[in-house]
Order: C-alpha cells, then structure tokens, then sequence
C-alpha cells in the first residue's frame, strides 16, 4: 500500500546537514514498521532493523557509554552487516522499550548526523510523558503515521484514478458529474466500515468481501486494550479500559462533548483524568478540544473543561459498536449514530491532514460548529453533515458573530456554493 507519508519520508533522507534523526509516532498496527523498511528497502542499499520488544539482547548494546561509532561497531557486528552513512537505514522499532536507545538519538544528532537513523514505537507518546525518559528534545525530527486516509484508502484499491478527479473538482470548486459523485460515495461508505488501518484494507482487497473484515478490526481493538494492561498497573488499566469503552456512547449524544458521567457513576476528570491522557498520548484516541473565542491563535482560547474524543479510524468505531456493511451501506443506521461515525471521520482526516482539532459551542442561541481549524493564519469553520440534510444554521450563526473569510460545508451533497459557504462533499475531507 503506498502511503503519503513515504514523500515526507523521501524528503527527510534528502535534507543533509539538516537531517536529524526521525521519530515516527503512530497508534499500534498503523504500519510504522512496514513503511520505515520498504523505505530501506526502496531507498538505501541496505537496512539494519532492531525491535526492542522481540530483540531484548539488543538492549544491551545500549548500556554504558552512547557513542555513536561504538553502537554502530555493535550493530555492525551482531547483524554482519556494514553500516555505511547515508548508505545504510538504521531503523530502532518499537523504541520506547528502551529507554537508553531513544536516549541516543541525541547523540546521532550531535556525533554522527552523518548516519541515517529512524525510530518508531506504538506507545511512544506514553513513554515520553514519564519522567523517566530522556527525550532527545530538539535532536529530532517527529512525524505521526495516522491511519490510511480515503485518497490511500481509494489508492490501495486500485482507484487511483478518482483521487485526481476529486483534486480537480475540488480546486474548482466545480460540481462533479453525477454517475461518479455516486461512485465515489460508494467508496466513502466502505471507507467508513472499512476505515484506514492496513490489516483491514489488506483483507477487504484480498476477500472482495466485508465479511471478515470485523475480525480483524477486533484483534486490533483487542491489542490495544491488552497495551492497557501491559503498559500500566491494574488500577490505572482499568480505568483506562473504562474510559475507552466509553467512546461510542459519548458519540452517540447530541452533544458530543465527554461526560465522566458516562464512564460509571461518581467518574470525576480527577480520577479519570490521567487514564484519558494516556488514551490520548498513546494515539488509540484523538481529542478536540473546545474554543470560546473564534480568533486566531486558536489554542491561546482552548477551554480545557470541554472536549470530545474520537478513535483513531472510523472503522474501528464501526467494529467497536458491532455496526454491520448493510447498516452503512443500506443507510440503516440512526441518523444520531451515523452522524458519529461521519465526525470521527472527518476528525481523523483533518488530523492526518496536521490540524489541531477544536470545535465551537454558544449559549444562546444554541450553536455548535462541529470543527474549527486555522489555515494559513485564517480561521475556517467547518459544518459536518452525514446526508444531504444541510440546514447550516449553527454555520450562518458562527458567520453572523465572527465574518470569517471561509466556511466549509461536508454533506454527500456534490459541490458547489450555497452563499458564502463552500460544499465540498464528505469524501473530499482530505483536500481540506
């Protein structure tokens, strides 16, 4: 399956001097370490690949002194292979299982930038929250694998050829011809059962069949709550076990905004706090959080007290609630729900597309604009519909109060202009 993070990927072997080490992030079974060795596979000539959970002797080349030359004369030795600069990818998997090899990524940048040096682990937003890590700050270069997005999703399924349709009826803002309006929301409701984790496209493109593809959904949702109770002591993985199965019903409302409340009775942010920062740090779960002012910086006006989570891919929302192919597909799930699984898409697209994820309430009268994102300095509101039911009176409110340059409309409907609002079609999120 190739991926747009194998461009950035590409432009980070190319930048010299400047190169520092890569620090890939990514939820578990996203293929952080599938694209990191096709990327030696595809661009060096040769690769030395070290996962710190399977090669625990590995550990110990990083004991004592963390010397560049001297981890490399090890690696060298123990893998019988030649590491050459700029030559040879050494790629540190699931890194933060040891805590003396992230450590000496600091030292790569400093010592021997010369030296191709790329790094990933699933819980490495948990691991770096813990005093006990040092964190190479400033040493590194961060990227997060997110999920497959509907343009790879359409890729991997050899429909390639609808990405540069999109593109183009996007730029224009130009209405697509029906027939393949139609088309293309065929895709987009797969996608939404589907969603973008690899094992699960991998088995939809190999079956032509949806049948199996809630199984394989499952053992990844099952890995994850096993990381839980892995990664953490009993009390805590319980809660964050709770927190988690939380999810789907704090969607399922009106007002998408978390309730502790919804976890169990007498749940408090002081006792459940902690278990949703891991949730998040780990990536299983991304947060939005509310803004009371709809101005630029969007973070200095972040009310911390508000916010939503949503899962890292829809079809994982889709498996974790039991939802079957003929429920998305045959519109037979309640619009409340299906207008879940619609945001959560649209939250992790926007994610993957680098937006922080904020959202805008007001009292009175009642609005809510679902997502809120700063683009080139400008803030632009965005209005999510599942259908083609597009009364935007939130949208027209938050228009009324702020005037900003741009609002965005994600409805089935095709594209075009209604006033000053641009249509854009739910499966053009990516273009955002």
């Amino acid at each position: 399956m190739e991926r747009n993070m194998m461009r950035e990927l590409r432009a980070w072997k190319d930048m010299g001097k400047d190169r520092m080490p890569l620090l890939l992030y990514g939820v578990r079974q996203v293929g952080k370490t599938y694209i990191l060795r096709e990327f030696g596979d595809l661009y060096y000539k040769n690769s030395v690949y070290i996962n710190f959970e399977r090669m625990p002797v590995a550990a110990d080349f990083f004991k004592g002194e963390l010397s560049p030359d001297r981890i490399v004369r090890l690696l060298e030795e123990y893998f019988g292979q030649k590491v050459v600069p700029g030559e040879t990818l050494l790629i540190f998997d699931e890194i933060q299982a040891c805590e003396r090899a992230l450590t000496s990524l600091k030292y790569f940048c400093e010592e021997a930038p010369e030296y191709h040096v790329a790094a990933a682990g699933s819980l490495l937003g948990v691991a770096i929250n813990r005093e006990a890590y040092s964190y190479p700050v400033g040493k590194v270069i961060t990227k997060t694998l997110y999920p497959l997005g509907f343009d790879e999703f359409l890729q991997a399924l050899d429909q390639k050829h609808l990405i540069s349709l999109i593109w183009e009826h996007y730029d224009r803002m130009e209405e697509m011809p029906e027939a393949l309006h139609r088309e293309i929301l065929y895709w987009y409701d797969r996608y939404l059962f589907i969603g973008g984790m690899p094992a699960a496209i991998n088995e939809y493109r190999t079956r032509k069949s949806l049948i199996n593809v809630p199984e394989v959904q499952n053992l990844i949702l099952n890995a994850y709550t096993a990381d839980m109770a892995k990664y953490t002591s009993n009390g805590e993985s319980t809660k964050i076990r709770s927190a988690f199965l939380s999810i789907p019903v704090q969607l399922a409302k009106e007002n998408k905004k978390f309730q502790y409340k919804l976890i169990r009775k007498g749940a408090t942010a002081g006792l459940f706090g902690d278990s949703i920062a891991w949730l998040i740090f780990s990536g299983v779960v991304l947060s939005s959080d509310r803004i009371t002012r709809a101005e630029a910086p969007l973070i200095a006006f972040r009310d911390i007290s508000a916010f939503k989570l949503y899962l890292s891919d829809v079809g994982l929302l889709s498996a974790f609630t039991g939802i079957m192919p003929d429920n998305i597909i045959r519109n037979e799930l309640s619009e409340l729900y299906r207008g879940a699984l619609t945001e959560n898409y649209v939250a992790q697209t926007l994610k993957a597309g680098g937006y922080e994820l904020y959202y805008w309430t007001c009292d009175a009268p009642v609005a809510e604009v679902d997502f809120v994102i700063q683009k080139e300095g400008k803030v632009v509101p965005i209005e999510v519909k599942s259908g083609e039911n597009v009364n935007s009176r939130s949208l027209k409110h938050f228009q009324k109060l702020t005037q900003p340059e741009k609002m965005i409309r994600l409805s089935r409907k095709n594209f075009g202009t209604d006033g000053t609002i641009q249509a854009v079609p739910l499966y053009a999120a990516f273009c955002l």
